[in-house]
C-alpha cells in the first residue's frame, strides 16, 4: 500500500505545483499590472515635473514650501509609512500589520514635489514602495497567511523595480536578494519572476520609454584588464559606502529638529541657496539622467560623483522623498568616467560597470546588479560587470542604504559576529564601541 502511494507521489507533487502556479500566476498578474500602471503614471508625472522645473528654474526657491508640504503630509497622514523601503523589509522579517495603501500616493506625490522644486533624488524607492503597498493589500483581501504575505512583499518590490527601469530579470532577482544580505530566497522565485515580467509589460502598455545606455567598446579579457576592473570595483564599493553613510548621517542630523515638518523646510532653504549660488546649474539636482548619458562618451570631473552624493544624501536626509538608485547610477557612471583618466580601459566600459557596481555596494545586491548590467549593456561586457559588482559588494562592508537589511551570510569571516543583525543594529553597536 505504501509503495503504491510512493509511486503516485510524483503525480501528487506535480498537481500541487500546478495549483501553486495557478494561484501565483493570478496574484502575480494583479500585482504586476497594477504596479506597472502605477510606475507608468509616476514616470510621466516625473517627466512633466522635471521639464517644467528646467523651464522655470526660479521654482528652486520654492523648495522650503515643497519641503513643508511633504513634511506636513507625512506628519498628519503618513506616520505609519514614513520608514519607506525599510518598512517593507521590517514587515518581511517581522510581520506586524498590513502596510497602509496610502504609502503609494504619499510617496508618489512627495517624490514629484521633490523633483518639481529641484531636489536631488531618484525614483526606485518610490516605485518599490508603491509596488509593496499595492501587493500587501491582497494579503487582506484574500486572507493570506504569513508565508504568502512574504511572497507578496517580494513580488511588490520586484514589480516596482522592474517596471521603473525596464529590467524585469534584475527586478526579479532584486526582489529575492534585497531582504537578506548574502541570501537568495528560492521559495519566492516563481511569483517574484512572474510579477516582475508582468509589471514591466504593464508599464510598457502606457508607451513608456526607458533611457538607453550603451557600452561602445569592450576589450579582450586579459590579466591586466582583470586587475584594473578589480581596482575599479574597490572604488565603487567605497563610493557606495560613502553614499550610504551620507544618507544616515544627514538623516540623523535632521532628526535633532524635533518637529518633523520643519526638517525639509530648513533643508529646502539650504538647497535653494546652494543652487542659486551655483547659478542654477541643474547638473547635480533631479535625476541627473543627461549627465549619466554623457558619462559614457565624455570624461567627467573627478568631483562630480562627490557633489551628487552630497546633494542627494542631503536632500533625502532632510526629509524630501524619492529613491536612491538613479543617483547611485549617476555616482557610478561619473566615477567610472573620471577614472578613465588613470585606468586604460574604454570610457564607456568604465562608466557602465561603475554604473551598476556602486549600486551593488550601496544595496548589497551584487547578483541583481550584475543581471541589470547585462540587461542594460548586453552580455559582451558581462564578465567585467560581474567582477566589478562583487568587488564593490565586498568593499562596501556591512553598510547600505536599507538599514533594515539583515545579514544572512557575512561578506567574509571577519564579519561572522554580525550574522543575524540588521545594518542599523551593526551601526549602533559600532557607535557604542
Amino acid at each position: 500500500m505504501l509503495e503504491k502511494f510512493r509511486e503516485r507521489l510524483p503525480h501528487v507533487q506535480q498537481l500541487s505545483s500546478l495549483g501553486y502556479l495557478t494561484k501565483w500566476l493570478l496574484l502575480s498578474l494583479l500585482v504586476g499590472l497594477l504596479a506597472g500602471a502605477a510606475s507608468a503614471f509616476f514616470l510621466k508625472s516625473l517627466h512633466w515635473a522635471t521639464d517644467f522645473r528646467n523651464e522655470h528654474m526660479w521654482l528652486v526657491f520654492g523648495l522650503p514650501i515643497g519641503g513643508l508640504s511633504i513634511g506636513l503630509m507625512y506628519h498628519y497622514w503618513g506616520k505609519g509609512v514614513v520608514k519607506g523601503n525599510n518598512l517593507l523589509l521590517e514587515e518581511f522579517h517581522s510581520p506586524k500589520k498590513i502596510i497602509q495603501l496610502r504609502m503609494a500616493p504619499l510617496v508618489l506625490i512627495g517624490t514629484v514635489i521633490t523633483h518639481f522644486f529641484g531636489g536631488s533624488a531618484g525614483r526606485e524607492g518610490t516605485a518599490v514602495q508603491m509596488g509593496g503597498a499595492i501587493a500587501d493589500q491582497f494579503t487582506k483581501w484574500f486572507k493570506l497567511n504569513e508565508r504568502d504575505r512574504r511572497i507578496l512583499l517580494s513580488c511588490g518590490v520586484a514589480a516596482g523595480f522592474a517596471s521603473i527601469f525596464g529590467t524585469p530579470l534584475a527586478g526579479a532577482v532584486f526582489g529575492l536578494e534585497v531582504f537578506t544580505i548574502g541570501r537568495l530566497r528560492y521559495d519566492t522565485i516563481v511569483p517574484t519572476f512572474l510579477s516582475a515580467v508582468f509589471a514591466d509589460y504593464g508599464c510598457r502598455l502606457f508607451d513608456i520609454h526607458h533611457t538607453h545606455y550603451q557600452i561602445f567598446s569592450v576589450p579582450a579579457f586579459e590579466i591586466q584588464n582583470f586587475l584594473w576592473v578589480i581596482l575599479v570595483g574597490v572604488f565603487c564599493g567605497l563610493a557606495g559606502m560613502l553614499f550610504s553613510k551620507g544618507v544616515h548621517f544627514w538623516g540623523s542630523l535632521f532628526k535633532k529638529i524635533k518637529y518633523p515638518p520643519l526638517r525639509p523646510v530648513i533643508g529646502g532653504v539650504i538647497l535653494a541657496l546652494v543652487i542659486w549660488g551655483m547659478n542654477f546649474d541643474t547638473k547635480y539636482i533631479g535625476l541627473g539622467v543627461p549627465t549619466i548619458v554623457d558619462s559614457f562618451s565624455q570624461q567627467m570631473n573627478w568631483y562630480d560623483f562627490l557633489l551628487k552624493i552630497l546633494f542627494t544624501t542631503f536632500t533625502l536626509g532632510a526629509g524630501f522623498k524619492g529613491g536612491e538608485v538613479t543617483p547611485l547610477f549617476y555616482v557610478g557612471a561619473t566615477l567610472g568616467s573620471a577614472l578613465s583618466f588613470w585606468v586604460p580601459l574604454p570610457i564607456s566600459l568604465l562608466a557602465g560597470v561603475s554604473f551598476v557596481a556602486v549600486f551593488s555596494g550601496a544595496t548589497n545586491t551584487p547578483i541583481a546588479c550584475t543581471i541589470m548590467g547585462i540587461e542594460l549593456f548586453g552580455a559582451e561586457s558581462a564578465v567585467f560587470i560581474a567582477i566589478t559588482c562583487v568587488i564593490a559588494y565586498l568593499f562596501s562592508g556591512h553598510s547600505g542604504i536599507y538599514s533594515a537589511q539583515i545579514v544572512g551570510s557575512p561578506k567574509h569571516w571577519n564579519y561572522d559576529s554580525e550574522k543575524g543583525m540588521t545594518l542599523s543594529e551593526i551601526d549602533a553597536e559600532k557607535k557604542v564601541k
